[in-house]
């Protein structure tokens, strides 16, 4: 059988720094030249950055897009890499309708020698490229070295039939599909099963090669895969880093000429095969385990905005509390302590032991740290603008978001918000105060999942032999706004393990009250947050971004109306009848 040296580049690439993409693809085709391989696969719209939204329906980005993949193509062959064949993501547009196409090209030779567009545009969660692309609807096969490798990108891999039954027809020796495929808990389980799966049908191995980083609030993690028909992974990338996925494949030598035959469209790049040489073993590396990944994503996610908008530091308010105890020592495995600065702003309700707890943060991690007492300025706006209650609680938040957010603005520094998604969900914060900043590492992280990773970091830093970055009083204290005296926030809330199993239903699974009720829980406490979690969606609309992790995150994932009347029926409420509530 022939061989074939397949490496998989899975790099971290930038939307729209097309100058810089393309020097760093040609980096890498380089680095997999070296390692001896016939065939490199990059992510979806490598060239481009995934994902582009609505920069594919300029003209203008389109046009530079094709245009650096031929420079692409001639840059790798005047490197000396030219009888390297690099299949790689880019955006096209359709000839005929005009309308943006997401791509991927086969250079070799210092050409672009074939051209698939993806058959299937993903319209769910955070994809919408449904509104954007025009689909494919033909395969592409390029003979490389006498084998026929099958092109596919991403969703094609998703969906029942199309490309995968394709490339067994087409007869292919292996289909390597193009990814940007975003992380979220346990996705790589139900990737691994996926590719499996295909593979079988498909008859033959797949190469999957995803992208790595953040992009706004999506992370990517890598996790490239080699599966055989069988089933068995014949290699595995790393999470969460850029790699070199480098295989050594026995693959079915192509038995069909070359030609055109409806919907496969044939390019014949090489049909000599390798000369027999000694295959070497391939990488297998075991993703990390939950929550551990879970702290990855977040780091890889705050560290790729912070790099990639152009910061470099961030500051936070940090109150002696879990939440922004996590996120300073986050911030401090992203970008380094000495880019990172504490910011103390005690009121005159906050405890000693938060203020100290706050010390005691910076001292561990080893970040700059300042104090400021705002019972000063909130005395005075208050000997202006006399409130009480509940608006004098928000106003001290409220000072405190303006002290912050003008020191990261006289600064330089890029202002870290620090609510979780449980208080995201409840409305639980303050706007325009608790809740500025410019991204929020915490967005997507329920407050027990806060726990668990602040108790995985301390865990990680004892077992490497270091001090753990999170005051033990930090984790243990009940959680308090401290915005009155004796506050807690189970005055307000309920227990969050309680809070967060009710939220789990009805956010991340679109659950209404009857289904949550005969899960079990109490009826008067789900009309409660559920009546919560509806009112906030103006607060939540304007919340900065942070880093997907789970199913749904509030933003992209989550789409509904601010203004909306729509209220969860009682279960005692009676039905329609199945056919007259069609007739309606």
């Amino acid at each position: 059988m022939p061989q074939l040296r397949v490496a998989m580049a899975q790099i971290d690439t930038t939307v729209g720094d097309l100058d810089g993409n393309v020097a760093a693809i040609r980096e890498w085709t380089g680095r997999a030249a070296r390692e001896g391989a016939h065939l490199v696969l990059f992510p979806e719209t490598a060239v481009t950055g995934y994902p582009v939204e609505d920069l594919a329906l300029r003209r203008s980005f389109v046009d530079a897009s094709r245009r650096a993949v031929g420079r692409l193509a001639a840059e790798i062959a005047d490197d000396g890499h030219g009888a390297v064949t690099v299949v790689v993501g880019y955006v096209d547009h359709h000839e005929a309708k005009g309308r943006p196409q997401n791509c991927a090209a086969v250079l070799q030779g210092g050409r672009v020698v074939g051209r698939y567009a993806k058959h299937h545009l993903p319209n769910y969660g955070v994809f919408d490229e449904y509104r954007i692309f025009t689909p494919g609807d033909d395969l592409l096969v390029a003979r490389v070295h006498g084998v026929d490798v099958a092109i596919a990108i991403c969703e094609d891999l998703w969906q029942d039939g199309g490309p995968v039954q394709m490339a067994d027809d087409a007869g292919a020796g292996l289909l390597a599909v193009l990814n940007g495929s975003p992380y979220e808990r346990n996705k790589d389980d139900v990737r691994l099963e996926l590719v499996a799966r295909r593979a079988a049908e498909a008859g033959c191995p797949i190469a999957y090669v995803n992208a790595v980083g953040g992009q706004d609030e999506l992370v990517f993690d890598g996790d490239s895969l080699v599966v055989a028909q069988d089933g068995t992974v014949l290699a595995r990338g790393p999470q969460f880093e850029e790699s070199l996925v480098v295989t050594d494949l026995d693959l079915p030598a192509a038995v069909r000429t070359p030609g055109w035959e409806e919907h496969v469209a044939r390019v014949t790049v090489s049909t000599d095969p390798v000369p027999a040489y000694e295959p070497r073993a391939a990488p297998h590396h075991e993703p990390l385990p939950d929550v551990a990944d879970v702290h990855a994503a977040i780091v890889l996610g705050l560290r790729d905005y912070v790099r990639k908008n152009g910061f470099r530091s961030v500051v936070i308010a940090v109150s002696g509390g879990i939440d922004s105890a996590l996120v300073a020592s986050l911030a401090c495995d992203a970008i380094g302590a000495e880019n990172v600065v504490g910011i103390s702003l005690p009121s005159g309700y906050s405890s000693q032991h938060s203020k100290d707890d706050a010390k005691d943060l910076a001292d561990r991690c080893g970040f700059e740290y300042r104090q400021f007492a705002i019972a000063p300025m909130v005395e005075a706006f208050l000997a202006t603008v006399p409130l009480e209650g509940v608006a004098e609680e928000n106003l001290q938040a409220r000072v405190r978001g303006t002290t912050i957010m003008g020191l990261a603005n006289q600064e330089g520094h890029l202002t870290l918000a620090t609510s979780n998604k449980s208080e995201l969900a409840v409305g639980y914060s303050t706007l325009y105060g608790d809740s500025v900043g410019g991204y929020a590492p915490l967005k997507d992280v329920p407050k027990t999942l806060v726990w668990e990773l602040s108790r995985w970091r301390n865990a990680e830093a004892v077992a490497r032999g270091e001090q753990p970055p999170i005051p033990e009083n930090t984790i243990t204290k009940p959680p308090s706004a401290e915005l009155r005296p004796g506050q807690v926030d189970q005055d307000s809330l309920p227990p969050y393990d309680v809070l967060d199993a009710i939220l789990e239903d009805y956010v991340e699974g679109d659950k209404g009250r009857a289904d949550m009720l005969a899960a079990g829980f109490d009826g008067a406490l789900v009309d409660s947050i559920v009546t919560l979690v509806d009112r906030a969606e103006w607060k939540r609309r304007q919340f900065a971004p942070g880093p997907k992790i789970t199913f749904k995150a509030f933003g992209r994932d989550r789409r509904l109306p601010i203004t909306n009347r729509w209220r969860e029926p009682r279960a005692t409420e009676p039905l329609l009848p199945a056919a007259t509530a069609e007739e309606h």
